[in-house]
């Protein structure tokens, strides 16, 4: 099968961009509007992956489509990763400039016992620091691969993220309340200011 890069467009009057990245792995499409109000279409070929992905888009206030397949007979790892390149690559995107974003934003979010919290900055400084520790099966997906979803959003988002788990039980739980914090956090930091100013005291970012 030919590669084909990965492609984006985007219009920033309406905060919207649309990626696709194929590789011998994976093949994976992504639209995204900022303001999109939580509309939703995700099919990846992973069920509790495409839940999570719904709880981001619905906290965050986002329109998220996504659909794709990859190689999950061999492993998930593949599949989980290239989705958090595409959703990181998508907002990243349709973010533009990033001037006039709140930038920083902090979310926690409850999940019956499991108690989450979720920092971000979008300075265009890449880290993650994942305090997430799940292991175990949950639906068909190995829970210990969603961090590489967490690292490569981080990466292709261009963003601090801390991730903690203040408290569970249940790996379900547990993990569902990072992903509805990371939502939470992203629709802070994501949310207009009002301004066009560059939110760095440096005047730029990165």
């Amino acid at each position: 099968m030919a590669l084909t890069p990965t492609r984006w467009t985007y219009d920033l009057s309406k905060r919207k961009a649309q990626v696709t990245r194929k590789s011998k792995e994976t093949r994976l499409a992504a639209t995204v509007t900022l303001d999109g109000g939580g509309r939703v279409q995700v099919s990846t070929g992973l069920p509790f992956l495409d839940h999570m992905l719904e709880q981001v888009a619905r906290y965050g206030g986002l329109a998220l489509t996504l659909r794709g397949a990859g190689d999950v007979h061999v492993d998930p790892h593949h599949l989980v990763e290239d989705a958090g390149i595409v959703v990181g690559q998508a907002l990243s995107q349709a973010l533009g400039d990033r001037a006039g974003i709140a930038r920083f934003a902090s979310a926690y979010a409850p999940l019956d016992e499991s108690l989450a919290r979720v920092v971000i900055d979008l300075g265009q400084r890449p880290f993650l620091s994942y305090n997430a520790t799940v292991r175990g099966r949950i639906g068909t997906l190995e829970s210990e691969v969603l961090e590489e979803f967490w690292r490569a959003l981080s990466i292709h988002l261009g963003a601090t993220i801390h991730v903690d788990v203040i408290r569970g039980r249940n790996r379900h739980h547990i993990v569902e309340a990072t992903f509805k914090a990371l939502g939470l956090a992203l629709r802070g930091a994501m949310a207009p200011t009002g301004t066009r100013d560059v939110p760095s005291s440096k005047g730029l970012l990165g």
